[in-house]
C-alpha cells in the first residue's frame, strides 16, 4: 500500500472513530464496530492503532495539538495581552463548536475518569498544557500592568468552565439561553458569537486597568 494511501486511510478510520466515540461514548463503540463503520476489517484497525485505546489516543491528540499550535503561535504575537487573550478565546470558542463530537469525548473522559487509562490522564494531561498558555498570557499581562492582579487560575476555569459547560450540556443551554443548541446552524450562527461577545466583555471588565 502506498504511503499516501496509508495516510488516508489513518485519516478516515480517525474521523469516523471521532462521530462513533462522540455518539456512544468508550465503552458503548466497539472495536468490532468502529472498524464496520469505517469499512475496514479489524486487523486493519489494530495495525494502526494497536487497540481501541490507541485510537481513541489518535482522535484526542488530532484536535488537541492542532489547537495547542494555534495558541502558541498566538502566545508568540508581537500583539498586546489582551489582543493575545482575546484571540485565544476567539479560536476556543469556534474550535469548540465545530467539532461537536470531540468534545463530548473531552468531557466523557475528563468526567467518568476510568480507572488505570492512560487515555484519560493523556487527555487530562494535554488539556492542562493548552490551559497553560492562557494561564501565561495572563501572567504576562499583570506582569506588564495591563491587567488586575487577578486570581489567575479562577479565571482560567472561568473560561473553560463556560465554554464547555454550555456545549456540553446542550439540552439544559437551550433551555437557558433560548436557542436550539442541538441545531447545528443555530449554534454557530447564533450561539458562538453570542458566547464570544460574552467572554470578551466579561474578561475585559475583570482583567483590564479602569
Amino acid at each position: 500500500m502506498a504511503e499516501k494511501d496509508k495516510i488516508d486511510k489513518k485519516e478516515h478510520l480517525v474521523e469516523v472513530a471521532e462521530r462513533v466515540f462522540g455518539e456512544l461514548g468508550y465503552e458503548g463503540a466497539s472495536t468490532r464496530l468502529l472498524a464496520q463503520e469505517a469499512g475496514v476489517n479489524m486487523a486493519m484497525l489494530n495495525y494502526y492503532f494497536g487497540s481501541k485505546d490507541g485510537l481513541l489516543k489518535a482522535v484526542v491528540e488530532r484536535r488537541i495539538l492542532l489547537m495547542r499550535k494555534g495558541f502558541e503561535e498566538i502566545a508568540q504575537k508581537d500583539a498586546s495581552c489582551w489582543e493575545k487573550l482575546d484571540q485565544v478565546v476567539q479560536l476556543y470558542v469556534s474550535r469548540v463548536a465545530t467539532s461537536k463530537y470531540f468534545h463530548k469525548i473531552l468531557f466523557r473522559e475528563i468526567s467518568v475518569m476510568r480507572t488505570g487509562s492512560e487515555v484519560t490522564e493523556f487527555v487530562i494531561d494535554h488539556i492542562y498544557g493548552n490551559t497553560l498558555h492562557v494561564q501565561q498570557i495572563i501572567e504576562e499581562g499583570i506582569k506588564k500592568g495591563e491587567f488586575r492582579a487577578v486570581d489567575v487560575e479562577m479565571t482560567v476555569a472561568s473560561i473553560f468552565g463556560t465554554v464547555n459547560y454550555l456545549i456540553n450540556s446542550r439540552r439544559l443551554a437551550s433551555k437557558m439561553l433560548k436557542m436550539d443548541l442541538l441545531d447545528d446552524q443555530v449554534l454557530q450562527n447564533d450561539m458562538k458569537p453570542r458566547l464570544q461577545a460574552y467572554l470578551q466583555d466579561s474578561l475585559k471588565t475583570h482583567l483590564l486597568i479602569k
